[in-house]
């Protein structure tokens, strides 16, 4: 069979076009029982256990980590291990979601009993409201299709679409339900770009005392220019006898100094040097730090405290050795 460039790219648009009416439907399922399933969630003392079987098991863990990661504490328990022991990882805090587009799934049908003796709240999230665990839930929230992506109407294609969409529907309401903050996301996120620029912060990157380059305002260019090279950041400070920020001298005014011929052993480094720069406190994010830089065009920051006094220095090398970009 060949593969043609114009039937590939009609059946992709095809598969986009099922799923988002798919999507779509789902608007009309905000209803009262999604409203008691994010209630049941948000009362639950325990965890929201999420559970299901096959491509809807994988739907399920990725749900559970999504509630996890947005401050609703869950975990995935596979269905056809909880009869052969997983139970024992819900207890009576707990609320369970479990997921089956037919709703009739023989692992997730064989666990109801033990999770109505339990006297757990039982969210259910299936294509069929006349099905055994619609009937059996607490709670039970419509996700079916119209119909399937797969040409063949057997591969769950929009089918799990929809429940990876209501699941995040799910997630983000509890997220603003529990006034969840951005600091609270970077806590369960600290590892990777995206927890380094949600919770590190200049103070943490930044050089501080002898490797902070600094000259005091009655130096010549040529002691800027040793100061630069010992310190290996592409700047110097230039503070008065308080340590106060008067300036700071780059290798870009470096590199504009050179068309004046002036005396480098002679020329105090008050007429080159770049007054009013920007600084930066140690207690904003280095992300901040980071944006700044970009904004201004600039590759290096001075860290200053209440008083103005040089406490830090860094540079754009610093922010992408400490994974920041």
């Amino acid at each position: 069979m060949k593969l043609h460039d114009e039937k590939l790219r009609a059946l992709g648009l095809a598969v986009i076009q099922v799923e988002t009416q798919a999507i779509v439907a789902l608007a009309e399922q905000i209803n009262d029982s999604f409203v008691l399933a994010c209630k049941l969630m948000f009362a639950c003392k325990g965890r929201v256990v999420v559970t299901g079987m096959g491509k809807s098991g994988h739907i399920a863990g990725k749900i559970a980590a999504t509630l996890a990661s947005t401050g609703t504490p869950a975990f995935f328990v596979h269905s056809g291990e909880a009869s052969h022991g997983d139970l024992g990882m819900i207890t009576a805090q707990d609320v369970v979601l479990a997921l089956s587009n037919s709703g009739e799934t023989e692992e997730v049908i064989t666990i109801l009993p033990i999770i109505k003796r339990l006297g757990v709240p039982l969210i259910a999230m299936t294509g069929n409201p006349a099905s055994t665990l619609a009937k059996f839930a607490t709670t039970h929230i419509n996700v079916a299709v119209e119909q399937e992506a797969c040409p063949l109407g057997l591969a769950p294609t929009s089918s799990t679409t929809a429940a990876l969409v209501m699941g995040d529907a799910l997630a983000v309401s509890l997220l603003e339900a529990r006034g969840f903050t951005r600091d609270d996301f970077a806590l369960s996120h600290p590892g990777g770009s995206l927890g380094k620029r949600l919770l590190l912060r200049v103070s943490d990157v930044m050089h501080v005392d002898e490797q902070i380059p600094s000259v005091l305002e009655s130096s010549f260019i040529s002691d800027a220019l040793l100061e630069m090279t010992e310190k290996k950041l592409g700047m110097t400070a230039i503070v008065n006898e308080q340590g106060l920020i008067c300036g700071i001298f780059t290798d870009g005014d470096l590199r504009r100094m050179l068309s004046k011929n002036l005396d480098i052993h002679s020329t105090p480094i008050t007429e080159v040097m770049t007054a009013h720069c920007a600084v930066i406190t140690a207690d904003i994010l280095a992300a901040e730090a980071m944006q700044i830089m970009e904004q201004k065009k600039i590759n290096a920051l001075i860290v200053v405290n209440d008083q103005q006094q040089a406490i830090g220095a860094l540079n754009m090398h610093d922010l992408i050795r400490a994974g920041i970009v």
